[in-house]
Formats: structure tokens, C-alpha cells, sequence
């Protein structure tokens, strides 16, 4: 079954974008966490920082506020994902377990066997 998420943004917010694309009525394109934003007067490469003016379902409308000399900052971190991986699995991948000596000191007196 479809999950509803809400969007990641709320109206009056601001944001420090990259506009990514350009769409086909002339407006640029960001996103935040996946989600749309049309921005009006940008074009693709522009980074900007912009307010959030309408949020719609699945995407939204923002204005600049201002124009950023530099990528601006990750707004959240990336999705991560896990992959579970079977240790039989590792071995094809990695060959045979291999074993290494510790051989660091780290200051330790060792008594060696007389």
C-alpha cells in the first residue's frame, strides 16, 4: 500500500539550493530530500536561496531571496542503505580469510618464554 509522507518542507521556510534542471515551463528545479521545488527566474547550475511560497502534495513553489556565490550545504544527510551480506558471500568476494600477527607495540614489556 502507498505510504503519505509529508513534504520535507512548510511554507516560509528557508533554503539554500543547487537548481539541478529546468522544467518545461522555463522554471528552475531543486529538490530537498527528493522533494520538488519550482523556482521561477533561475536557471540550471544557480544556487540560490529561496522561500518556500506553496507546498502541494508532491511538489512545491519557492521565490529567491537571495543568490549564494557556492554550493550551498547539504540540507539533511543522505538516505543510507544496508545490504546484509553472508559470510560465504564475503569469501567469494575476498578469497580465503586471511590472518595477520599483531605485531604493534604499543610500549608493552613482553616477557619472551626462557
Amino acid at each position: 500500500m502507498y505510504e503519505q509522507r509529508s513534504a520535507p518542507v512548510n511554507e516560509g521556510q528557508e533554503y539554500e539550493v543547487e537548481i539541478e534542471s529546468v522544467g518545461e515551463k522555463g522554471d528552475g528545479i531543486a529538490k530537498i530530500r527528493g522533494f520538488v521545488l519550482f523556482v521561477p527566474n533561475t536557471q540550471k547550475g544557480d544556487y540560490v536561496k529561496v522561500r518556500v511560497k506553496k507546498v502541494l502534495k508532491s511538489v512545491g513553489f519557492a521565490e529567491v531571496v537571495g543568490k549564494l556565490e557556492k554550493k550551498p550545504v547539504q540540507q539533511q544527510p543522505r538516505e543510507r542503505k544496508f545490504v546484509t551480506v553472508r559470510p560465504e558471500e564475503m569469501a567469494q568476494e575476498y578469497g580465503p580469510e586471511e590472518h595477520y600477527e599483531d605485531t604493534e607495540d604499543f610500549g608493552e614489556d613482553l616477557e619472551e618464554d626462557k
